[in-house]
């Protein structure tokens, strides 16, 4: 049973229902510190014009259309949509107003937090999780000694969130947001029981970061591990002498409760439900995790390749051997397998790629090339870590099996393929191409291909290509959609398997779709793309109102549909790919990186039943073609 002083939180753990505000709960660092030093800089996330909205529309539902005949009924429903008077000038007015409202701090933070996430009731596995994979540096020293490096660098940069001294968050000269960092440690998400989740805080105001606990997950049994002593954070030496415990430990494995998070978000409520009312000992075993600093999942598996280090940072391999040594929840836990195969995964709801990107590449970046400090061995007598106990009853030993026959669903429908390029950033840079743009329409030049190849037609998609952009230029701004399908893209596409068309056209038309991309990109970093804004609209239609005919078409609902969901992030230390689940059934995810000088790199899941290793191939040859263009070309000829 749990010591008599030890005090469980249910207020911080209950999952009945999602606590008003809950998003203020995460504390801020000291007033006058660095780190939030810029937000009242910030400008609110603006609302585009209507007109300009549904310009851009219209740009970007005629490339979809199958038909003359299917463009004209969406027109006509866009032009009653848009008509002085009609019901699109009204919500759009209702958005400006709700925007001017004094107790909304965010027209669009509500709205987008519930229904693109908290809301979203699958499994957060595949689905929602990303993950990142890299390599452990000091490869000459114990995996204890190079786990616990990398454990305290991370530590050492919650210490500097917490204080204020941590960095802002830059593009070349502006500042981003650091709103979400909030909620990158200490914090884990709730299962609701009403259907909506929400994330909660073990944090607490003027906590220095030289206090608290990370939980480490070995043969999945949980161990709460102490981060300092005296109000010193553990050296690296002794963080090793922590984890050397853990490894050399004679327990069993323990029951797969991870597992429990992979299920679908109603089954997992109820379970958790379960799970905190069973028994003293199993609240507070969550309660420690919930409030844990972060996770570190101690693996048992040994990837030899890059794809196998995926597959298990993606959803603990492919027989599913990990994934009861995962706390899915929480917004970061590092993955630390026997071989050294490492990397990292990320909970979405509360945060953007961006921050996990910079707090990873940090943490690499100066144990590989800075003067780190590791810190000094402590003289005290460190507590050794503690094992977790979970009382296990019929009732949770049955959702335990449930969950395993849900991910093993899951995970049995699951393809993956990766693909390192033969040239990268530099070369494409000499072309006179953004690297972004680039790739782009190599995906785009494969995805047209892919279709013509089995059966279809490029021109005839059953969706759109999303790319992500970052909108943190604005307070508690998250991302904006990049539609990427132009006819500018379509017209380039046809040109490079139209024998008519000599190699000076297609390298204008290349030209003419990345400039294009490239103004699309601009307006979404500066919120001025068209998604969240008529999310946003959809979101303010009122009680008994009747849903505009628009929001029903057929072609704006394919526009939408993001049967490519892409987005690049980019770290020099990511080296063992990184990745996330297609959006829909049919679709595929793209994770791409085109910052190596020498390379791009794709990642591509989807389900089985969609030609995974097709594409792959299709984009290797998209983009030697695309390179052929410029074989003895210079810039004076584009």
């Amino acid at each position: 049973m749990p010591s008599p002083s030890y005090s469980i939180n249910f207020n911080l753990l209950q999952n009945a229902k999602q606590p008003v505000h809950w998003k203020d709960a995460a504390p801020f660092p000291p007033e006058g510190t660095l780190t939030f030093s810029r937000q009242k800089q910030l400008p609110k996330l603006p609302i585009p014009a209507f007109e300009r909205t549904i310009e851009k529309l219209i740009q970007s539902l005629q490339p979809l259309a199958w038909s003359s005949d299917e463009w004209k009924s969406t027109k006509a429903k866009i032009d009653q949509f848009a008509r002085p008077g009609g019901l699109g000038p009204i919500l759009h007015r209702r958005l400006l107003e709700r925007n001017e409202t004094d107790n909304i701090k965010h027209w669009l933070e509500e709205f987008w937090d519930n229904a693109a996430y908290l809301k979203y009731r699958d499994s957060v596995l595949v689905n929602v999780s990303y993950y990142y994979g890299f390599s452990l540096p000091y490869p000459e020293r114990s995996l204890a000694y190079r786990t616990a490096a990398l454990i305290r660098s991370v530590l050492l940069q919650r210490r500097q969130l917490k204080q204020g001294s941590m960095p802002i968050d830059l593009t070349r000269k502006d500042p981003l947001c650091m709103d979400t960092w909030r909620w990158m440690f200490d914090c884990c998400r709730i299962p609701g029981l009403e259907g909506t989740d929400w994330s909660v805080t073990g944090a607490q105001s003027g906590d220095d970061g030289n206090h608290g606990h990370i939980i480490v997950l070995r043969r999945n049994r949980p161990w709460k591990v102490d981060i300092s002593i005296d109000g010193t954070l553990l050296s690296t030496q002794d963080l090793e002498t922590q984890l050397r415990h853990i490894y050399e430990s004679p327990l069993k494995t323990a029951p797969s409760i991870g597992l429990l998070t992979s299920n679908d978000r109603d089954t997992w409520a109820k379970d958790y439900a379960n799970l905190l009312s069973t028994d003293s000992r199993n609240a507070v075993t969550l309660q420690d995790i919930v409030t844990a600093a972060f996770v570190v999942c101690l693996d048992t598996s040994t990837p030899e390749t890059r794809l196998e280090s995926s597959k298990n940072l993606f959803h603990g391999g492919d027989h599913l051997d990990q994934l009861g040594n995962r706390w899915l929840d929480k917004p970061a836990q590092i993955i630390i397998c026997d071989n050294g195969e490492s990397g990292y995964m990320g909970e979405h709801s509360v945060m953007d790629g961006t921050p996990s990107v910079t707090m990873i590449d940090r943490a690499l970046g100066t144990l590989y090339h800075g003067d780190f400090d590791h810190g000094s061995q402590t003289d005290l007598t460190v507590s050794p870590p503690r094992p977790l106990e979970w009382v296990v009853t019929p009732e949770v030993a049955t959702a335990i099996l449930g969950a395993q026959k849900a991910a093993e669903r899951l995970v049995s429908r699951q393809a993956m393929g990766m693909l390192t390029t033969a040239y990268g950033r530099d070369e494409i840079k000499k072309f006179g191409f953004s690297p972004d743009a680039w790739a782009q329409m190599i995906i785009q030049l494969a995805y047209h291909r892919l279709l013509a190849c089995t059966g279809g037609s490029g021109r005839k998609r059953n969706g759109g290509t999303y790319e992500a952009a970052s909108t943190r230029g604005f307070f508690k701004g998250r991302t904006e959609t990049i539609r990427i399908v132009t006819e500018e893209a379509m017209a380039f596409c046809d040109a490079m398997d139209d024998p008519s068309q000599d190699a000076e056209t297609r390298r204008s038309l290349l030209k003419t779709a990345t400039t294009k991309h490239r103004l699309d990109a601009d307006d979404a970093v500066n919120a001025m793309g068209i998604d969240r804004h008529l999310f946003g609209m959809r979101n303010v239609i009122g009680p008994g109102e009747s849903l505009p005919a628009l929001f029903s078409d057929p072609l704006y609902i394919r526009g939408s549909t993001w049967v490519l969901s892409t987005s690049a992030i980019f770290s020099r230390y990511f080296t063992r790919g990184y990745g996330w689940g297609q959006v829909v059934p049919g679709g595929f995810g793209v994770a791409y990186m085109t910052g190596f000088p020498d390379r791009l790199e794709f990642t591509v899941t989807s389900r089985k039943s969609q030609p995974n290793a097709d594409f792959v191939q299709q984009i290797d040859v998209a983009s030697e073609d695309m390179r052929r263009l410029f074989e003895g070309a210079t810039k004076a000829h584009m």
